[in-house]
């Protein structure tokens, strides 16, 4: 969410639009969500106020936040957001992100008494580089964006694998969303990005959670995907008692509605 009256920080990149808890729920009401999570855009870097004013504008009963936790915020401060709804701290390893893969074992330390977890985004090419760090978290954690392979990679490629035993490990899960932002062949059919989709939710449906990404930030408006087609890809990659775990129990699990 982009609210009106905050600025975007040195560090990330600029807000293109605003996108607000009204736009938010038109969406909502038009894809029949109920609840939400909402996470910490680049834009405002260690600046969560906007994100958990969002929070409070939906009302905790029905949203939570991830927010961007510096390595060295105070227990009072991380207190302070989860009284506000945080229930996780970003870490993303792609250019404009606030805290990098490197801040990632002190922010864990930090938000472990809170039983917080991370949301971890990072390009799925290189999860060799991070296999180390990640097999070390001791919380909860969530690989964002279907692993984020840029370009895809075959669903039985040994990265892919990677994702998998961190799967089994049993504190990974694995967030199905947008896809839209590394398929080369497109949608709605997403042929490139389904398979590995398809692999980690049969290997492990109860760890998997889904995303809409809206408001899809760096895409221009008229580029826009289809919002209903970023829900829909689930008819096709999961059945309906997955997609019952997916959408509403996984999700219920891991925030605490």
């Amino acid at each position: 969410m982009y609210l009106p009256g905050y600025e975007a920080q040195p560090g990330g990149p600029k807000i293109p639009e605003l996108a607000t808890v009204a736009d938010y729920q038109a969406l909502q009401k038009w894809l029949s969500l109920e609840r939400v999570v909402v996470t910490q855009p680049n834009a405002y870097q260690f600046d969560n106020r906007a994100i958990l004013q969002g929070v409070a504008e939906i009302g905790q009963e029905r949203a939570r936040a991830i927010v961007a936790v510096a390595p060295d915020a105070s227990e009072s401060e991380i207190e302070a957001m989860h009284t506000q709804g945080a229930r996780g701290a970003r870490i993303m390893q792609l250019p404009g992100g606030a805290v990098g893969i490197d801040g990632l074992a002190e922010v864990e330390e930090r938000i472990r008494a809170f039983g917080w977890h991370l949301m971890v985004q990072f390009n799925g090419r290189e999860i060799g580089d991070y296999m180390a760090t990640l097999k070390a978290i001791k919380t909860d954690y969530i690989i964002d964006h279907i692993g984020k392979f840029m370009p895809p990679v075959a669903a039985d490629d040994s990265r892919v694998d990677q994702i998998v035993s961190l799967l089994d490990r049993g504190n990974a899960w694995i967030k199905i969303c947008g896809g839209y932002e590394t398929s080369l062949s497109g949608g709605p059919e997403y042929a490139d990005v389904g398979p590995i989709a398809k692999r980690l939710i049969e290997h492990a449906p109860e760890r998997v959670i889904w995303g809409s990404n809206w408001p899809h930030v760096g895409v221009p408006r008229m580029q826009y995907p289809d919002d209903a087609e970023q829900l829909d890809v689930l008819l096709h990659w999961a059945d309906e008692s997955t997609r019952q775990k997916i959408l509403v129990d996984n999700p219920a699990a891991l925030y605490g509605f």
